[in-house]
């Protein structure tokens, strides 16, 4: 045992990670985000601390005045035995009536689409989603991201070499 050292801060980031969405910020054009709190069971919370999830085809819809995340795959835990969790069940969103509300109007407007972009705990240790209010992107808006990407890169490394 070391003494005189306090608990280190750089210990506590390893035990709150945060799982993205990279295909959202690729698909779709993201207008608005929200944090929202999530409904989970115990083994879901020590898979989601093992980083065993996966946001790639998920998304959220509102049903009745609740709003629900559909299609995220939380892994089962590993050494949950029989009490462990359906990984791709349905799970609430915790957020205020005001805030479903304007989500709600949002989403009946024509084209958007409710994106969770990051599941993370927060600094309480609480799990949270990300949401973003997005738009598609069509096929050309990709390319034309991809180009600008390609050309910021032979820029660097022009840069670089002289």
């Amino acid at each position: 045992m070391i003494f005189g050292m306090s608990k280190d801060k750089s210990l506590k980031s390893d035990k709150n990670p945060s799982i993205q969405n990279k295909k959202a910020y690729h698909n779709f054009e993201l207008l608005e985000k929200v944090e929202a709190g999530i409904a989970l069971l115990g083994t879901e919370v020590k898979s989601l601390r093992d980083k065993h999830c996966d946001l790639d085809a998920c998304y959220a819809r509102v049903i009745g005045n609740e709003i629900w995340l559909v299609g995220c795959k939380i892994a089962a835990y590993e050494r949950g035995g029989y009490t462990n969790h359906d990984p791709l069940r349905n799970r609430k969103l915790l957020l205020h009536k005001n805030q479903i509300k304007k989500i709600r109007t949002k989403l009946e407007q024509r084209g958007f689409t409710l994106v969770p972009t990051k599941v993370y705990f927060n600094s309480r240790g609480i799990v949270k989603v990300e949401l973003a209010l997005a738009t598609g992107k069509k096929q050309y808006d990709k390319r034309q991201k991809l180009q600008e990407q390609q050309q910021k890169k032979d820029v660097r490394r022009s840069m670089k070499r002289y």
